[in-house]
């Protein structure tokens, strides 16, 4: 057989084992990105702009290659020829070993085409960026119990566009970094994808200790997820923006939590706690965890270590209060912040729904099929329920009003967990579905320049 005829019939394959519905479902994606661009377009022509310069994505079109161009190429195709072997294959902490160092390779790889100034180093250092405030915090505590007066734009003082659009947490990250002598941009990018690539570990972590309590074969689900949470497409922003290590933080919390609900793990419910509530001070919509932390805890069936989690998360809003910042202050402040910028002039009758497609991007195409037998399987396991949960987080977000454009770095935290429903896919199927996401990084990353 020739290498073409192997191809083919490769390709016959993937098309028979994956459902006609699931592939529908995956264009209709597409197609709404590439209606969102259209009309983006449009709107723009009729001078009535979307404040987005590659509506759906706030990016500039720029075809482009560099540095980690071969690099993201190389991991692509490892994973996606080797993955799901070595997912079968290996140990399960073996496996998580691998999966965390393969993430943190293809989250590089993807940023260096860009090249490092450019793709990592400068990322966070610019004029709307956490790194542009660090050097002005020279008190700590007087920056935390201050720190709202300074929310509201137009006066002497105000934060820049990120600072102010977030509690103090992520700030405080940035400070920190650079009082133990890792300031700068460079520095501050590794962390964030070190931190963000953890996801990809506990995703399917939290599969897998939620699958054992429902007595199913409690490594078959989270196995299937570990090549889909690597190579989330999401990895083009989780290197350049600090929402990647948002969603870092707040998926190893809810892993944690899983830990503490389902085994005799008191220590990991508290710091599952700590982290979960951390996360809240991080960035204000991380409330929005609160559905697949309750997917958590109904799958989980136990309730007493959710005490000792709850004292893990008090003690953080204790620190914070007691340091004079009010969580719900700065909330209202930043809704009021948010319509004294760009926010007033991004139409929500567009938003509402372009950020869907730029989520399909984040997410990846094959989110479409996965959400698909989400809703239609029964009965309710991790693997459905999760991916459910955070799309329910992502409507809520959604239809807020307070998230027009940027979702595709903003909503991270959530869309990491669509990748646990990956055994809903059929086995022979995920190779293509693999692909697909690949594709998506990284067409994504050579047509467009993001803006972070």
């Amino acid at each position: 057989m020739t290498l073409q005829r192997i191809r083919v019939s490769r390709a016959r394959g993937w098309l028979s084992s994956a459902s006609r519905a699931d592939i529908v479902a995956a264009l209709v994606a597409l197609a709404l990105i590439g209606v969102a661009a259209l009309v983006g377009g449009l709107l723009y022509l009729a001078g009535r702009p979307v404040q987005a310069s590659a509506a759906p994505f706030y990016a500039h079109w720029l075809p482009h290659l560099g540095p980690g161009t071969p690099l993201a190429l190389t991991v692509a195709g490892l994973v996606v020829w080797h993955g799901q072997a070595l997912a079968a294959r290996l140990s399960w902490r073996s496996l998580l070993a691998a999966a965390y160092g393969t993430a943190v390779a293809w989250t590089l790889s993807l940023a260096l085409v860009d090249g490092w100034q450019r793709g990592l180093a400068g990322r966070l250092t610019t004029e709307p960026e956490y790194l542009h405030e660090v050097s002005g915090v020279t008190d700590v505590s007087e920056m935390v119990r201050g720190f709202a007066a300074r929310i509201l734009d137009f006066q002497p003082e105000s934060w820049t566009t990120h600072v102010s659009g977030h509690p103090p947490g992520a700030l405080l990250v940035f400070v920190g970094l650079d009082r133990i002598g890792l300031g700068g941009g460079g520095w501050a990018a590794v962390v964030c994808v070190l931190v963000g690539a953890a996801a990809a570990v506990a995703v399917p972590e939290t599969v897998r200790l939620l699958a054992a309590v429902r007595h199913s074969e409690a490594t078959e689900a989270a196995r299937a997820a570990v090549p889909f949470a690597v190579l989330f497409p999401g990895a083009v922003w989780v290197g350049a923006s600090a929402d990647g290590l948002f969603a870092g933080v707040a998926a190893v919390g809810v892993m944690l939590l899983a830990r503490g609900l389902t085994r005799r793990a008191p220590v990991a419910a508290f710091i599952g706690g700590v982290l979960l509530a951390f996360a809240l001070y991080l960035s204000y919509g991380l409330a929005l965890l609160a559905p697949i932390v309750l997917a958590v805890v109904f799958l989980a069936r136990r309730w007493r270590p959710l005490v000792l989690a709850a004292l893990g998360g008090g003690v953080v809003v204790a620190l914070f209060t007691a340091s004079g910042f009010w969580w719900w202050d700065g909330y209202h402040l930043v809704v009021e912040r948010y319509y004294q910028g760009v926010a007033s002039d991004r139409s929500y009758g567009y938003w509402v729904w372009a950020n869907l497609a730029a989520l399909s991007a984040s997410a990846g195409l094959a989110v479409a099929p996965i959400l698909r037998r989400a809703v239609l399987a029964r009965p309710v396991t991790a693997e459905r329920l999760l991916p459910i949960a955070a799309l329910v987080a992502v409507v809520a977000a959604d239809l807020s009003g307070l998230s027009k454009a940027e979702v595709e770095r903003i909503w991270l935290p959530f869309a990491v967990w669509f990748a646990a429903g990956a055994a809903l896919l059929p086995l022979r199927s995920r190779r293509g579905w693999l692909v697909v996401q690949a594709l998506t990084a990284l067409l994504v990353n050579h047509l467009l320049l993001t803006s972070w």
